[in-house]
Order: C-alpha cells, then structure tokens, then sequence
C-alpha cells in the first residue's frame, strides 16, 4: 500500500510499470511513502480516529471516506489505484509536532481495541509511521494529487 503525491499521470505511469524506485525521486513526485504490505487500509480509518481524537477536530474523515475512483482505470495490474481527496492530506498535513506521540498512542489503542493486543515490537513501528504520514501529508498537501496505490 503506497501513497503517492504529485501529477496523476506520471504517478500512474510509474505504478503501472513497477517503477517503485521512481516514486521516491522528489525532482518527480512531491512525496511517497510506502506503508507496506502489513497494513490494511482500514488502519488509516483508525488513523483519520486518533487525529481527530487529539486535535479535538471534526476532521479527517475516515480514510474509506476519502478515497475517490479515478477517472479512467481504476486497476492497474494487480493494484487498485485510488485518488485521496485533498482535505484528508490538509487535515493530517496540520498535525503538529508536538501532537505526533499522542496520535500515535491513540492509533495504537484504537487498533488494539478493534483486533486485540500487539505484539510490543509493532509499536515503534507504528509510532514511525505515525509521523512519516504527517510528513508525507504535509509534502503533498499542495500536490495536484494524491494516490493511494494497493492490492490485497
């Protein structure tokens, strides 16, 4: 699961081609990040949760509810490519530095709550993803496009 900021085309052109390396060119992409094959996109619904949970605001939207068909092809291969409305990117983009630790130990309960205890080695790495989707959003928040990239 990736999610990549800039020209649609270009992105699309290089998901296409299992050009993963290319994503990651900032002269090309104003921003990606993989989140891996471990992650099931409805964590970012418990993301989009913890956000709001801390910044005691009424966005983002859960993350199923950001995601928009594309125009054209909604599959490329075996992924499924879909456009990420902008006002999820700006809600997370506004995240402060100092809220980061917070929402994290809020995704990390929330997901315990919904599957049950993780493993302690798991936390850190969702602690790090935490603020690396806060960066990411806060490079694409002015991008023409943001694409969720995934398959199952």
């Amino acid at each position: 699961m990736d999610l990549v900021a800039g020209d649609s085309r270009a992105i699309l052109l290089a998901v296409s081609m299992d050009d993963w390396a290319a994503l990651d060119d900032a002269t090309r992409f104003d921003g990606h990040i993989s989140l891996g094959g471990a992650m099931d996109p409805t964590w970012l619904d418990r993301f989009s949760e913890a956000v709001r949970d801390v910044t005691n605001a009424d966005e983002p939207v859960d993350f199923i509810d950001a995601r928009r068909e594309m125009d054209g092809p909604g599959d490329i291969g075996e992924r499924t490519v879909e456009r990420v409305d902008p006002t999820w990117i700006t809600a997370i983009a506004k995240v402060g530095d100092r809220e980061v630790d917070a929402v994290a130990g809020r995704w990390i309960e929330l997901i315990e709550e919904e599957l049950g205890a993780l493993p302690r080695e798991e936390k850190p790495w969702i602690r790090q993803v935490t603020g690396d989707i806060v960066r990411f959003a806060r490079r694409a928040d002015r991008s023409p496009a943001v694409i969720l990239a995934w398959s199952l």
